[in-house]
């Protein structure tokens, strides 16, 4: 199934959330998308628990700046993460490394 629209993602993510990826992280992800169709979520793992909220977080682990299409393009599997980071369409603050585990807690 692919999205086409950034807020349905986020409303899926606790759907396809992976426990087992997730034992021993204890993390927050803020994800801004801007432009026409973003908005700003938090995505807070811990315990093998998520929780996805709508809003700005205090104190993310990671921050990922992007568009609504380098985000979409990403979860729909036509953009990598790392070609995205690579050629500036996203952008990564905080822990990076976390960035790369959200595929596997979150496998859209």
């Amino acid at each position: 199934m692919a999205f086409t629209d950034v807020k349905e993602v986020f409303n899926n993510m606790p759907k396809v959330f992976n426990p087992t990826a997730a034992k021993g992280v204890n993390a927050v992800f803020q994800f801004d998308i801007t432009g026409d169709n973003g908005g700003s979520w938090n995505v807070v793992v811990k315990d093998g628990d998520c929780q996805v909220n709508e809003g700005t977080h205090a104190s993310p682990s990671v921050t990922l700046t992007m568009a609504p299409d380098t985000w979409l393009g990403m979860v729909n599997k036509q953009l990598n993460g790392m070609q995205a980071f690579m050629s500036g369409k996203l952008k990564a603050k905080g822990d990076i490394m976390l960035a790369q585990r959200i595929q596997s807690l979150f496998p859209l």
